[in-house]
């Protein structure tokens, strides 16, 4: 067998990242969740497990900040056919809900429900099971909606868990255009039926409506929400960077999940994303974020990146894929 080299090209038909780790041999293992049913402006996201996937072949496996993230084993599943076909059969029924506006067939928004109950129950017995092997998951959307079941499955295991949120978007909607599962919701979702989420850590938000704001201030401290804009106007005053990370990251339990919507970091990384937001982080203040939850010791058990959507070029997808890497990074540090 040839040594696999880290500074060569990917070969063709290599895994993420042109690795050839198999599932058994990684002590990470990605769980492609290809579904967006419920989107609600530009869509796309259901593509994005596979762009990235392409994408990845490009990143140079060694990270300044993390090292070797690639010797102990990064492996991507192959994408569910029942998850796919869910979308498939859901989303042409969502467009149909959406155009209907406040008078939607009953029928329809009980099949759309039926998709995520289905997508939310794979998702979780895929991590479910990952976790029993003792190694790391992570959730590859597919719209926000798609993580439910792996927070409840790391949720379950490690009760008192804290989630490291990153997104343009508070996503705190009981429900958004009669959707209950849809990608404006997960956050509340969470909230509501995952007991073993402590606390919720939201960086990035920019959008958002009252009620969502409500729901962070009536939350006793469960949720804390660090505005963007609110970010901005420190950093104009002085404040570092560092300085706001270091604050955020201390509100955090000693097990986190990381849930990362494409869209909290500045649009012109993602342009094809289906809700833009101006603002956002940039990469490097995304990575600087990443090594100061690993410096504090805090251990990540689990993590979704979502809502890439791939355009006419492969930026997104590129962006997404070293995002991933990012994420893999933080996964293993102190491990």
């Amino acid at each position: 067998m040839t040594p696999f080299d880290p500074s060569a090209a990917a070969k063709p038909g290599a895994g993420i990242f042109g690795l050839p780790h198999s599932a058994e041999e990684s002590a990470i293992v990605l769980v492609p969740v290809p579904f967006a049913a419920t989107v609600s402006y530009g869509g796309g996201a259901e593509r994005g497990p596979a762009a990235i996937l392409a994408a990845s072949a490009q990143v140079d496996l060694y990270d300044l900040q993390f090292g070797r993230i690639y010797e102990r084993g990064i492996h991507m599943l192959a994408e569910d056919p029942a998850i796919l076909a869910a979308h498939g059969h859901a989303r042409p029924i969502a467009e149909r809900v959406i155009a209907a506006g406040d008078a939607p067939n009953e029928a329809d928004l009980r099949a759309v429900e039926a998709a995520g109950d289905l997508v939310n129950s794979r998702v979780r017995a895929q991590v479910a099971e990952l976790l029993r092997r003792g190694v790391v998951p992570g959730v590859v959307g597919g719209d926000h909606s798609v993580p439910f079941g792996a927070i409840a499955a790391v949720a379950e295991q490690h009760p008192g868990l804290g989630i490291l949120h990153v997104d343009a978007h508070a996503d705190l909607r009981e429900a958004y255009e009669g959707f209950r599962w849809s990608h404006a919701s997960i956050l509340a979702n969470v909230l509501r039926e995952v007991p073993g989420v402590a606390k919720l850590v939201q960086i990035g938000i920019r959008d958002f409506c009252e009620p969502e704001l409500r729901s962070i201030e009536q939350s006793g401290g469960r949720v804390v929400t660090h505005f963007d804009l609110a970010w901005q106007s420190r950093r104009a005053r002085g404040t570092t960077f560092d300085t706001l990370c270091q604050e955020a990251i201390a509100a955090l339990p000693q097990k986190v999940y990381l849930s990362i919507d494409i869209d909290g970091l500045d649009p012109s990384l993602c342009p094809n994303t289906g809700t833009p937001v101006p603002g956002g982080l940039s990469f490097g203040e995304f990575a600087h974020l990443l090594m100061v939850l690993a410096q504090s010791g805090r251990t990540v058990v689990g993590f979704d990146l979502v809502e890439v959507a791939p355009g006419d070029t492969e930026w997104d997808a590129n962006v997404g894929a070293r995002v991933l890497y990012k994420l893999c990074g933080a996964a293993l540090a102190g491990r």
